[in-house]
């Protein structure tokens, strides 16, 4: 399946995700930059709030774009080990590149955030939205952030993965719902007409205007004069 936007794929996961819609206590949590424009139209459908989990991925020294892990806020860290002894990776470059992208978490949160605290999830039903996932690393590490906070369910949402991904997410969540399959997998962007790089402010707008629509859905009624 290719899916024209990441806002066509949003609408496609939602559908999966009905079941959820107006039901007390759910939030949905997307992973920026790309998951934000995915998790507008699934949280919009579903009535429930939007927020961000900011996570970033480990690059392999020399070959960043294979993940040897992936990082989020609190400190949480997830590593592929396997990988690492196979690579050969010194322990002194794991916390060089830890230590770099947790500099960017720290931005990110800044920029996305603007100095409120990150959501209460306890007791939640939290749905965590990218719009794709390769590896698995940096949903991994989103899912052990997430659960650190003790949620009432923990569901993984995206339009795109890999089968073997999918079934090993099972492990970090009550629940894993994708869209599409397929095999052979070599990257998100392959399965999407637009990728485009999305930016910081793209991102922002796009969570302020979420935060409006959700504010209108929950105001009540206005009592008659």
């Amino acid at each position: 399946m290719i899916f024209r936007d990441r806002s066509h794929a949003g609408r496609l996961l939602a559908t999966r995700l009905a079941r959820y819609a107006g039901a007390p206590g759910v939030i949905v949590c997307a992973l920026p930059r790309g998951g934000v424009l995915v998790g507008v139209p699934v949280a919009e459908a579903l009535r429930a709030p939007l927020d961000v989990i900011v996570v970033r991925k480990l690059g392999v020294p020399m070959q960043p774009e294979l993940a040897m892990g992936a990082i989020g806020s609190g400190g949480v860290r997830v590593l592929a080990d396997d990988l690492i002894a196979r690579l050969g990776i010194t322990p002194d470059e794991v916390e060089a590149v830890t230590a770099r992208e947790q500099r960017e978490v720290e931005r990110r949160e800044a920029v996305f955030r603007g100095g409120t605290p990150p959501p209460h999830l306890c007791g939640r039903t939290v749905i965590l939205v990218d719009d794709g996932i390769a590896t698995g690393a940096t949903m991994a590490a989103a899912a052990e952030w997430v659960r650190r906070q003790h949620p009432a369910r923990l569901v993984i949402a995206t339009p795109v993965a890999p089968a073997e991904i999918c079934m090993g997410l099972n492990t970090k969540a009550d629940e894993v719902v994708c869209v599409s399959r397929p095999e052979p997998f070599y990257a998100t962007g392959q399965f999407y007409q637009d990728f485009h790089e999305v930016s910081d402010e793209e991102v922002r707008e796009l969570l302020r205007q979420a935060a409006q629509r959700y504010a209108l859905q929950i105001r009540p009624s206005a009592k008659p004069a």
